[in-house]
């Protein structure tokens, strides 16, 4: 089954189409919408109101906050020296390695088809271009872009776009 029984899932989550999907052990907030052919691995989690767009793979120890926008092919990675077998040639297991956490925070956007290396933060309100491949650390509200990502500007100068920007007080400017 595509969103197996273990799946949490809040209130008024919409699945776009739920044959297409494979969810298991994690947990979707609220209001959140998730596309075509998204991969959302155990002891991961996303939080409300999320869109979280097609062909996207969240792998077991990413968190998302709410209200976070996740382009079209976004891959996140928990492990930053994968290996199939041990040393003596012994497939490997999950005793074999570790998750690195990786968090995304609340009204951050992450851009199509970039990468999210294991063991980053993206801070609030940050911006990661298209096709960016996240290494480190993102700064609140910073626009980064590139490969290695590098941060270019500051997201809160497109006061229309900046996160927690009221419309009702664009027209009042």
């Amino acid at each position: 089954m595509p969103v197996a029984d273990s799946v949490v899932l809040g209130r008024n989550v919409k699945i776009h189409h739920p044959t297409q999907v494979n969810l298991y052990g994690c947990s979707v907030g609220d209001d959140t919408r998730i596309g075509s052919f998204v991969e959302i691995q155990k002891n991961a989690s996303v939080g409300a109101r999320c869109k979280i767009s097609s062909h996207t793979f969240i792998c077991e120890g990413v968190v998302i906050e709410d209200e976070v926008f996740i382009g079209h092919g976004v891959m996140f990675i928990n492990d930053r020296y994968p290996r199939a077998a041990n040393p003596d040639g012994s497939p490997q297991t999950e005793a074999d390695w570790s998750v690195e956490p990786t968090r995304v925070k609340r009204t951050a956007s992450v851009g199509s088809n970039a990468t999210i290396i294991s063991g980053v933060t993206i801070g609030v309100g940050a911006l990661v271009g298209a096709g960016a491949v996240v290494t480190r650390n993102v700064p609140d509200y910073a626009i980064v872009q590139g490969v290695p990502a590098r941060v270019v500007g500051d997201a809160r100068k497109n006061k229309k776009k900046a996160p927690g920007f009221s419309a009702r007080a664009a027209v009042s400017e």
